[in-house]
C-alpha cells in the first residue's frame, strides 16, 4: 500500500519550511489575501502532492487537501495579530495536519489502517530527517520570538547562522544514534555540548544567556529524542 499519510505529510513539510521564504511570509502577514505568494504558496503545496503520489487517481484527495490549507492559511492571515503569532503558527500546523489526517482517511478504502500500514520504511526516514531540520529550527525560533534573543547575544560574535547548522546537526546525530541503539553516544554529545558552553557561560556571567541555550538545548534535544522514538515504533509496522 502507498504510503500516502506520510508522503502528504513530507510534502506538507517541504511546502510549508523549505519552499517558502520568509519575504513571502511578510507580504502574506502584510497583504493578507491579496498576496499574490499566498496563491503560489497553494500551488506548490498542490504541485508537491502530485509529485509525491504521483497518481491522478488522487487528483480529487489532492485538491481536497490545498483547498482546506488556503482555508486554514487564509483563518490564520485575517485573525493573527503580532502578540498572538506563536499560537497562530502552532495552531495551524496542527490544522493543517489534522485535515491531513482526516481528508486522508475519507478518501482511503480502509480509513484510518493506513496509517498503521506503512509499506515503505524509506519515506518514515526522509520524513523524520527533513523534519529534524529546517522545520524544527523555525518551530524553535517562534518559541524564543517570546524573547529578545538579539538583545542577550549582541555582545557575543559568532559564525553567521552557526547557531542553527549547530542545532540541526545535533538533533541529526542524536536521530541516528538512537536509532542504531547508541544512547551513550547521545550523553556524550550533550556532556561535549555542556562543556564548550560552559566556558561562554562563565565568561559572560548572564543568566539570561543561560536560561536561553539551556532552554534551547533541552528543547531540541528533546525534539529529536521524541523523533527517534516515534520512528522506532512506527517502524515496526513495516
Amino acid at each position: 500500500m502507498i504510503v500516502l499519510l506520510l508522503k502528504l505529510s513530507l510534502a506538507h513539510l517541504i511546502g510549508d519550511f523549505f519552499l517558502q521564504p520568509l519575504k513571502w511570509v511578510k507580504d502574506k502577514e502584510e497583504k493578507k489575501l491579496k498576496s499574490i505568494w499566498l496563491y503560489v504558496h497553494i500551488a506548490i503545496h498542490i504541485a508537491l502532492m502530485f509529485l509525491m503520489l504521483w497518481d491522478t487517481s488522487y487528483t480529487l484527495l489532492i485538491l481536497s487537501i490545498g483547498i482546506s490549507h488556503f482555508i486554514i492559511d487564509a483563518l490564520k492571515l485575517i485573525l493573527q495579530k503580532k502578540k498572538n503569532k506563536r499560537f497562530y503558527f502552532f495552531t495551524d500546523q496542527l490544522l493543517h495536519f489534522t485535515s491531513i489526517v482526516g481528508i486522508a482517511a475519507v478518501f482511503s478504502e480502509n480509513n484510518f489502517d493506513f496509517i498503521f500500514t506503512i509499506s515503505n520504511p524509506l519515506i518514515l526516514l526522509i520524513f523524520c530527517l527533513a523534519f529534524l531540520t529546517q522545520p524544527t529550527s523555525i518551530i524553535m525560533k517562534t518559541i524564543f520570538s517570546k524573547w529578545n534573543i538579539a538583545k542577550l547575544t549582541k555582545n557575543n560574535e559568532s559564525l553567521k547562522d552557526a547557531g542553527q547548522y549547530i542545532g540541526v546537526l545535533e538533533r541529526l546525530l542524536v536521530f541516528i544514534f538512537i536509532i542504531v541503539g547508541q544512547w551513550e553516544a547521545v550523553g556524550f554529545l550533550i556532556t561535549a555540548k555542556s562543556v564548550f558552553r560552559f566556558g561562554d557561560l562563565t565568561a559572560s556571567k548572564e543568566r539570561k544567556l543561560t536560561e536561553y541555550i539551556l532552554i534551547g538545548t533541552l528543547i531540541s534535544f528533546g525534539i529529536a529524542i521524541i523523533t527517534s522514538l516515534l520512528y522506532l515504533n512506527l517502524i515496526n509496522y513495516v
